[in-house]
């Protein structure tokens, strides 16, 4: 991984790539190799790698992927930003719902990527944030552009409607919320009221649609 000796004046920016698909990380590698001055440090392919690559390398970048396993993308944010306030992280994303780009912006990442982004693209994005300049895909911008956040929902409402779609019934969601029932079925009347679905499976496509399910079951 490392780089050929050049100009001793030029500083070595160092990265580390997360993601728990070696395909991913292999591929991300091949690109951030043809860069100058760009070293990958080290992989990781769960959250808690992550973290302590972030820890002991103390990087410039890192590339993280927003579904890991052991800790999720966001927990990593957290972490990452108390063991290492100078890294920059890179969103590397499957993720095409306007809501959950929108949770990363606003937890003030340098840059977010979609996975369909050409390598051009790839090497764009980490040459601008390691400059000290934000990056947000074009993709990620029409997303967050195009799709209607007027519909709020409650955290409370998220939850139940995160449930529903995993196959819950509402004993089993008042059971795990520590609700009765009554006020299961009120959150449920209140979700498709706002939502404007008629069934369970209307509830799960749009589940699935705003990144309301677990993230460790999506791309």
């Amino acid at each position: 991984m490392t780089k050929s000796e050049g100009d001793k004046d030029r500083k070595i920016k160092s990265v580390v790539i997360a993601d728990d698909h070696m395909i991913v990380r292999s591929g991300l590698l091949q690109i951030l190799e043809r860069l100058d001055d760009v070293n990958v440090v080290a992989e990781a392919d769960n959250g808690l790698a992550a973290i302590a690559a972030v820890k002991r390398y103390q990087p410039d970048l890192l590339v993280l992927d927003a579904a890991m396993p052991q800790a999720k993308g966001i927990e990593v944010l957290a972490d990452c930003r108390r063991w290492s306030s100078s890294t920059a992280i890179l969103l590397f994303t499957g993720f095409k719902s306007a809501n959950i780009l929108k949770d990363w912006l606003q937890a003030d990442v340098e840059g977010i990527l979609l996975k369909s982004s050409s390598g051009e693209e790839v090497e764009k994005s980490v040459l601008t944030i390691l400059e000290g300049g934000r990056y947000v895909s074009q993709e990620a911008k029409d997303i967050l552009d195009k799709t209607n956040l007027s519909v709020k929902l409650t955290n409370r409402e998220r939850e139940v409607l995160s449930m529903i779609a995993t196959g819950q019934q509402n004993g089993e969601i008042a059971k795990r919320l520590f609700l009765s029932i009554r006020t299961v079925e009120k959150h449920r009347a209140s979700l498709m009221a706002k939502l404007g679905v008629h069934s369970a499976s209307e509830l799960l496509v749009h589940a699935l649609k705003e990144g309301l399910l677990d993230e460790n079951k999506q791309l």
